[in-house]
């Protein structure tokens, strides 16, 4: 589109992120600008899970998170073969919705990333009612094979979606602040402007 950048039309099939399940269809449109900004996504699919289904797998999760006595702690997830523990895949969970952020605001039209590995993650036990994380994570670029660490301070209170501010190494080592406005749920990405 003269003056404005390039747009692409998708047609994709979703699935569940836990359970592997056919989630739907979806039909996207996607505009590239010219101008350095993320792209603009206008998006529609089918079969997706109903809202008051997603709120109560959300605070099932959260209520867990919520109640803990002792911080909840991991590292390399998965570990070097592609294995998740049980007990930490919820953590998975939110490192993936937490980190998509970065993904979105990162993303061109020559590069992608994808969530690589966890390398830590630490809860913060907190006085109010939001549940509270610290995640360094692993992203992996594409075309470039670089593996890019990035810091996640993540906090989140149902029904609201996560909050999350990031920062992440370049290449060189390069500290560079991330936008950090950005937020998602951690049953899905909340239908919001630039989620």
């Amino acid at each position: 589109i003269p003056d404005s950048g390039h747009k692409f039309y998708l047609q994709f099939s979703t699935e569940d992120f836990r359970t592997g399940e056919d989630a739907g269809n979806c039909l996207a449109t996607v505009l590239y600008p010219r101008k350095k900004s993320p792209p603009v996504v206008t998006i529609q699919c089918s079969h997706i899970p109903e809202q008051k289904e997603m709120q109560e797998e959300d605070n099932r999760l959260y209520q867990r998170l919520r109640h803990q006595t002792k911080p909840i702690t991991g590292n390399n997830i998965p570990d070097s073969y592609g294995n998740i523990e049980p007990a930490l895949e919820p953590l998975w969970a939110l490192a993936v919705a937490g980190s998509s952020s970065i993904m979105w605001e990162k993303s061109t039209e020559s590069l992608a990333y994808s969530l690589a590995q966890v390398k830590s993650v630490q809860q913060w036990l907190r006085k109010d009612d939001l549940v509270e994380f610290d995640f360094t994570v692993l992203l992996h670029e594409t075309p470039t094979q670089e593996i890019i660490p990035c810091h996640l301070r993540l906090t989140w209170l149902p029904p609201h979606p996560l909050r999350v501010k990031h920062f992440c190494a370049s290449p060189a080592q390069r500290l560079e602040e991330g936008s950090g406005g950005e937020s998602g749920s951690a049953a899905g990405l909340a239908e919001e402007s630039g989620a």
